[in-house]
């Protein structure tokens, strides 16, 4: 895989699509180009194509139309078929799943570390001692030889990261990354993928955690509910838009009643625009 400009994107989707079973719209002519050392986080409704975006991207699901480039090369399922390039995309970009239980599978916590290494090829003093070095970082170094169904939501969590991170991937995908765990493991979390950043990592991550977006990313694009792109920006401006974020059914519009006055209130920020009216008039939206 060649070492392409360092000006071009590291990245880049042009009007991809995508239909599961050639019927079901997951993507719409999407476009999108993500730069090297951006942490850019994709948004939108459940069933918007998010995931479908990242699987794109790591090379697990092959678009219907439209072209991607990775590192200045065309991901295609005959490129990917080529063992080579099959080897150094692998090595570049890492994924880690929202689920950690879909993700981690080998007998212990350091079998699963070792697992991507080695089926590279590396060698087994050099595997070792990169995993001893990922143990540390993450802090799980006492779990190595636990079973991983021996492990809590976050440590399963932190060892599927792991996994990834064993490799030194260019590029770190993250599909919901903070979703269902705790808020010790969620501030970890951030704080990693901060560091990760600062490291010169590329950054690409779905999320619903608005509140952490500008922790979170550099650059946001916002998915609608109809596969295509809404619109983009950095977290503020697209925080700030609350029409685009309603549109794509990221925050939504909840009226009620205090006696004479309607309230319209919008939910899913940490700020609520509000809008107070006599009870006989039409609400605010």
């Amino acid at each position: 895989m060649a070492s392409p400009d360092p000006a071009a994107p590291v990245l880049a989707l042009d009007r991809i699509s995508y239909a599961y079973l050639g019927r079901f719209p997951a993507l719409d002519a999407v476009s999108l180009g993500v730069a090297r050392g951006e942490r850019l986080a994709l948004l939108g409704a459940n069933g918007c194509g998010k995931s479908t975006l990242l699987k794109i991207l790591d090379g697990l699901v092959i678009p219907d139309a439209g072209r991607y480039t990775a590192f200045g090369e065309a991901v295609t399922e005959d490129s990917l078929e080529d063992a080579q390039f099959n080897e150094a995309f692998r090595s570049r970009v890492g994924f880690v799943f929202q689920s950690a239980d879909t993700q981690v599978f080998s007998p212990s916590v350091r079998d699963e570390i070792a697992f991507g290494p080695l089926n590279m090829g590396l060698d087994r003093d050099v595997v070792a001692a990169r995993v001893d070095d990922t143990l540390a970082m993450l802090d799980i170094a006492r779990l190595a030889d636990r079973a991983p169904y021996q492990l809590s939501g976050g440590e399963k969590k932190r060892v599927a990261i792991a996994s990834v991170l064993v490799m030194n991937p260019e590029v770190v995908l993250f599909d919901e990354p903070t979703a269902a765990l705790d808020p010790r493991t969620q501030e970890w979390l951030v704080g990693l993928i901060g560091e990760l950043h600062d490291a010169g990592k590329t950054i690409v991550l779905a999320t619903h955690d608005l509140d952490a977006l500008p922790a979170l990313a550099d650059r946001c694009v916002v998915l609608a509910e109809d596969h295509t792109v809404a619109g983009e920006g950095s977290p503020a401006a697209v925080l700030g838009d609350e029409d685009l974020l309603v549109g794509a059914n990221l925050v939504h519009d909840h009226r009620h009643r205090h006696g004479a006055v309607a309230h319209s209130h919008r939910h899913g920020l940490d700020h609520h625009a509000t809008a107070d009216e006599p009870a006989d008039q039409p609400t605010a939206t």
